[in-house]
């Protein structure tokens, strides 16, 4: 897919690869640091606290709730993106993201925030009251890309997502035995994901307007804040339009799906 306005590639073959092994990218520059700074005005407003005064900032974390303005759909949906997800998951494969999910902004604490477990993003059964039995299956229902959204400057004391790359194939072996039904939270986290713990653990860091495109499948995890600045990062779903697919008769596999064929 060429970029509309460049007719250049958004990813390059090596971006790609990438992605399949190792289960993400990093965008640069995936949206104007403009929009970083509207969208944190508003974030600021509904927290509560005061900006200039650490001594506001009370709590390890805030969960503020789905945000739909405009500097944050905007974010979402720029050109580079659009291209990006034509490139991962298939052009007419998605549906442009429209909110921002859960907001959880974290302030820099000496406490534990008490979500910074590893884990995998359920993507369906959300009508069961007990978040642990969210489900997800091999084919990824309901969820196309885990985004990570950087709405300030995230260094490496500044609470980055942890990371593991290429667990994304260790959860696709997992997933396989159980079929459409796919697994529990509960049921992935029986053994702490061991099964990923041996791998390389990457901090997904950046300036505002970077964005980190992930497979729907990899292990990642929250941390503490250690450094001065709040942390602003949105996870949206990328949801699908139509169900992934392993089995294409033309053998036209979006990344994604090659990632998982690789896996098993």
């Amino acid at each position: 897919m060429a970029h509309p306005e460049t007719g250049a590639r958004v990813l390059h073959d090596a971006q790609i690869a990438h992605f399949i092994e190792r289960g993400f990218i990093r965008i640069d520059n995936a949206f104007p640091s403009e929009l970083a700074d509207e969208a944190r005005a508003i974030l600021w407003r509904d927290l509560g606290c005061d900006p200039c005064d650490p001594a506001s900032w009370t709590k390890p974390v805030v969960r503020l709730g789905m945000y739909v303005d405009a500097p944050f759909v905007a974010a979402a949906n720029t050109p580079r993106l659009h291209g990006a997800f034509d490139q991962l998951v298939g052009a007419g494969r998605w549906l442009p993201c429209r909110a921002m999910g859960t907001f959880p902004v974290r302030f820099p604490s000496p406490e534990d925030p008490g979500d910074a477990g590893w884990h995998v993003d359920v993507s369906f059964g959300f009508d069961d009251p007990d978040f642990m039995n969210w489900r997800v299956n091999l084919a990824s229902k309901g969820r196309a890309l885990l985004m990570l959204l950087l709405f300030s400057d995230v260094g490496e004391e500044d609470a980055p997502t942890r990371i593991r790359a290429g667990s994304h194939h260790d959860i696709a072996r997992q997933l396989a035995p159980a079929g459409e039904a796919g697994l529990s939270l509960r049921g992935l986290a029986a053994d702490g994901f061991a099964g990923s713990a041996g791998r390389e653990e990457v901090l997904a860091t950046g300036q505002a307007g970077t964005v980190y495109l992930c497979h729907p499948f990899l292990v990642h995890s929250a941390q503490p804040h250690r450094g001065t600045r709040p942390r602003f990062l949105a996870q949206p779903p990328l949801l699908p339009r139509e169900p992934l697919s392993l089995d294409r008769e033309d053998g036209a596999y979006s990344p994604i799906e090659a990632a998982i064929r690789q896996a098993l």
